[in-house]
């Protein structure tokens, strides 16, 4: 069943891990996906393997001019923008009296920055087509705090705040924003955590893109009475800590 065979999505960040579990998705419920980022030679891979209409953009998030080209090329090629997936995303780790004020900025200007940007440039384009669901990839550490990844959390405390924001102003325009958490997920960015990281979680292991990705399109095509809220993959983890009480201790 194509749910999304009407559908026009950009996916940032949407070469590896997350991005390219949702770009995969997207294009199998029938969307028109545009797999933009900034690696050109697996983007093009990917966008031949998905087929249809499905293509690759060169897209720097930072960058308003690279927004505004690829929303030009999209809307000529496909026609109007109705899912934005704001994907692309960075870390540096280390405490905040090692992290360089470079740093810092670079990973807010993609994480956040990079985001708002996107917004700001698809939103007409979301109205042109009747309604639409913008998706932000935040993070736990949106929702509570890690030691070791202050821009990191920083930046993904903000997208939640202005998902709230941007849910708030596009509805009237029948634009849905929702934030997505994932918790540990088996990508490039935890590749050097063990196994032993999530024996605690009540769900002991890591979490799979593909799963974050049935959240994605969960959210685009059913959670219809959702907006401005946050949708959880964390394996548990904000649940509490696994310990039974005993009064008699």
């Amino acid at each position: 069943m194509e749910r999304l065979s009407e559908r026009v999505a950009i996916v940032t960040g949407g070469v590896g891990g997350i991005g390219a579990a949702v770009a995969r998705t997207l294009a199998a419920e029938g969307a028109s996906v545009v797999v933009a980022d900034i690696r050109d030679t697996e983007g093009a891979n990917l966008a031949d393997e998905l087929g249809g209409r499905s293509r690759y953009l060169h897209l720097d998030v930072t960058l308003e001019d690279d927004w505004q080209r690829a929303l030009a090329e999209t809307e000529r090629d496909l026609g109007p923008v109705s899912v934005l997936v704001n994907n692309a995303g960075g870390v540096d780790w280390g405490p905040m009296e090692e992290q360089s004020p470079e740093s810092f900025r670079r990973v807010v200007d993609v994480n956040l920055t990079g985001a708002w940007l996107g917004m700001r440039a698809v939103a007409p384009s979301l109205r042109r087509a009747g309604g639409g669901v913008i998706v932000n990839m935040s993070s736990l550490a949106g929702l509570t705090a890690y030691a070791g990844v202050g821009a990191y959390a920083a930046s993904k405390w903000g997208l939640r705040g202005l998902t709230k924001v941007a849910a708030l102003e596009l509805a009237p325009d029948r634009v849905r924003v929702c934030s997505v958490h994932p918790g540990a997920i088996r990508t490039p960015m935890t590749a050097g955590f063990g196994d032993a990281y999530t024996e605690g979680q009540p769900i002991p292991r890591f979490g799979e893109p593909e799963e974050v990705a049935r959240m994605v399109l969960f959210i685009v095509a059913e959670a219809t009475f959702s907006t401005g809220c946050e949708f959880i993959v964390d394996g548990g983890v904000l649940a509490g800590a696994p310990t039974v009480l005993d009064p008699d201790d």
